[in-house]
């Protein structure tokens, strides 16, 4: 009798710890996809548009390489040297060896209140800053871009050395600092750009964003440093 009333026993408990665990995962069930939905609708749609643009660029980027090759298909039997010398302009121009111009906008990046206003050392634009504004800009269909006259580049390096932020081995501690921009669609980055919350990001350290009208024609220069190339060699005869 003992046995049965034990076995009753447990039994009853593991229904009910059962009984409480479905009517627990019931009820988050019931909850959780209102929060989850609203929480992300947003978020996918905006990782959808920018997987769809980034589908476009690179659609265009092989349609361009294509087109390369079959021009030094036809090309190489009749003048290789000049295939070679196309090819390496080509590369030279993607490297940002070369100067740019075409339509585009400058940013300029000052201090919004003075020392002598504030009472206090001004502190110089953060690298974190500085590399979410570049973000921005590309997001927005920069081509080509330059920071106080110099070229940048996808090998570029932003950070912090010592306190001050650096462009590879350039100092950017001095204000205001020029940002030059080229794009092929000016007028959507600078719609963009003046619709964006940017400018109050930089505001909370007290520097302000200034973006000039369209120009028809921006030169960005060349980028003047030696290229680094790691982790590769030329290839050995016979390889």
């Amino acid at each position: 009798m003992k046995q049965s009333n034990w076995q009753k026993g447990l039994s009853f408990s593991i229904l009910t710890m059962i009984f409480g665990l479905m009517l627990g995962i019931q009820y988050q069930t019931i909850k959780e996809p209102i929060e989850r939905d609203t929480r992300d609708m947003w978020q996918l749609r905006e990782d959808l548009k920018k997987e769809q643009q980034l589908q476009s660029e690179l659609l265009t980027e092989i349609r361009k390489y294509n087109e390369i090759i079959e021009s030094h298909e036809k090309e190489n039997n009749v003048n290789p040297e000049k295939t070679l010398k196309e090819t390496l302009t080509v590369l030279q121009e993607e490297a940002g060896l070369t100067e740019v111009t075409g339509s585009g906008i400058i940013i300029t990046i000052d201090q919004l209140f003075s020392e002598e206003l504030l009472g206090v050392e001004v502190q110089g634009i953060s690298p974190e800053l500085l590399k979410r504004l570049i973000n921005e800009l590309n997001s927005y269909g920069a081509q080509e871009i330059s920071i106080q006259g110099r070229r940048l580049i996808n090998s570029t390096v932003i950070r912090d050395i010592n306190g001050q932020t650096k462009m590879d081995n350039f100092s950017l501690h001095t204000f205001p600092i020029e940002i030059k921009v080229i794009s092929n669609n000016v007028d959507k980055l600078y719609n963009r750009m003046n619709a964006s919350t940017t400018d109050e990001d930089f505001a909370i350290d007290n520097l302000s964003l200034t973006i000039s009208e369209p120009i028809n024609q921006l030169t960005v220069p060349a980028y003047e440093d030696t290229i680094r190339v790691r982790n590769m060699k030329p290839v050995e005869g016979g390889e």
